[in-house]
């Protein structure tokens, strides 16, 4: 029976590499051209999202949380019960584990109304979270478990944050919502030294039940302050882990994990991907692991790591590179058109990617981040021999600098090429040139030849 298991899914695992890069549908060239044009993949029809039933609940490192009663501090059922199971798969008619079309705003939601079911000490708030927030996330939460648990705050971070802490520490589990993360940094010092309680009390008390939640990073048409990726502001801050989603499923999953966490976590929420990314999403009460990057796809070629809405920009790159139109049929080298790329998924920005020993080491106690070991990243690029690193955020001080650091002293003898930075800008976010200001295709293209021909 479990032969069977695995068989199914491998298949199902085997069919979501199969499609990725390779789904997007075809559409007809002009009609005094023979050739026939794939259309590029956007975020509404990516093959990174799983969109049937089958993939959704493949979906890898996922546990089931079937208990009544789960947060900080509640007992947790056992692996083995954790685990998927045949009888998971089964038609929803016979028992089977349903899942549900959701956005990631929706599947946000559906987070929080989880552990505001299961976990009494639990509370939400923030600015106008009790009528649903700027992007709905909490929508109806108020209504449905009281003022009393959902609720408003006043205009400022630095009260959410010190309140959120203090709720924490007297034993509750708070989430937080930063109305936008450009504006994170009046709560800094709150955040980097007052959420070290853990530390300064030498284990005595703590404020681990606390998660903060923003959306972050560009949108389109945010400007100054409603476009910024601060993550890397946070990278010193120890005993502080940092989050960025980049699917309905993994925001669920890991919002689910970050709550129930015993170390603060920042859990930064790409707007632009509230309302476009959309996949079937398991019903039932899940987490994902915190700490561990995902291998979206397997290559052998190059490394490509990234976090959140460049991944879906890669995945048009990638697209380009293996299918150029008239535009850049003469600027992509053939011999680089069959690339093999493995692309990666950070997932928690801190720390990186950690062994089980390191994440029993943070259950308990605060660690250095930047020691870790990054296994994944360090695994995939020993094998390739070539990475690159995409993000928004700005390149000084950054997750890629940071990150590069880390994999030429890990991996230099096995590195044919330098580790590639391809990042935003080291100036403000302009409104009027944020296209500009961002990673596009063609920067990532360039990226890669780049990297390849070193």
């Amino acid at each position: 029976m479990l032969s069977a298991l695995r068989s199914r899914g491998t298949r199902a695992r085997a069919l979501t590499h199969t499609r990725l890069f390779t789904s997007s549908p075809r559409i007809s060239a002009p009609a005094n051209s023979q050739t026939v044009v794939e259309q590029p993949p956007t975020v509404a029809n990516s093959s990174l999202l799983r969109t049937e039933r089958s993939e959704a609940l493949w979906t890898p490192g996922l546990r089931w949380q079937d208990e009544e009663h789960v947060g900080v501090g509640f007992p947790k059922g056992r692996e083995q019960d954790r685990e998927i199971k045949e009888a998971d798969l089964q038609d929803i008619e016979d028992g089977g584990r349903a899942t549900e079309k959701l956005n990631m705003y929706q599947a946000i939601r559906s987070a929080l109304q989880i552990v505001m079911q299961k976990d009494p000490t639990s509370m939400v708030f923030g600015e106008d979270v009790s009528f649903g927030g700027v992007f709905r996330c909490t929508m109806g939460l108020a209504d449905q478990f009281g003022p009393e648990r959902v609720f408003n705050t006043p205009l400022t971070e630095q009260g959410i944050a010190g309140f959120g802490i203090g709720l924490a520490a007297m034993g509750h589990t708070a989430v937080a919502e930063m109305q936008f993360a450009d504006y994170i940094f009046p709560a800094f010092d709150q955040i980097v030294n007052d959420a070290k309680y853990r530390y300064r009390s030498g284990g005595m008390f703590d404020c681990g039940s606390l998660t903060f939640r923003s959306p972050c990073s560009a949108v389109g048409h945010g400007g100054l302050y409603h476009s910024q990726s601060p993550e890397a502001y946070f990278l010193q801050a120890s005993g502080v882990k940092v989050v960025v989603p980049r699917s309905p499923i993994q925001a669920k999953g890991l919002l689910l994990a970050a709550i129930r966490d015993p170390n603060p976590v920042l859990f930064l929420e790409p707007k632009i991907l509230y309302r476009s990314a959309v996949e079937q999403v398991p019903v039932s009460d899940y987490e994902l692991p915190l700490g561990s990057a995902e291998v979206l796809q397997e290559g052998k070629d190059i490394t490509i790591i990234s976090y959140g809405p460049p991944l879906y920009t890669i995945e048009t790159a990638l697209h380009h590179l293996r299918h150029p139109g008239q535009d850049l049929e003469k600027l992509i080298p053939q011999d680089l058109r069959g690339l093999s790329v493995e692309l990666i998924d950070l997932r928690t920005i801190v720390p990186y990617d950690v062994s089980r020993r390191d994440q029993k080491i943070l259950s308990g106690i605060e660690a250095n981040q930047l020691s870790l070991q990054i296994e994944t990243v360090v695994k995939s690029v020993n094998k390739t021999g070539r990475c690159m690193i995409v993000h928004e955020a700005p390149s000084a001080g950054s997750v890629a600098s940071e990150l590069a650091a880390e994999i030429q002293q890990r991996c230099f003898l096995r590195l044919e090429a330098p580790v590639k930075r391809l990042t935003g800008w080291d100036t403000p976010f302009g409104l009027a040139y944020e296209k500009f200001y961002l990673p596009d295709q063609i920067r990532i293209l360039d990226g890669i030849i780049e990297t390849m021909r070193y």
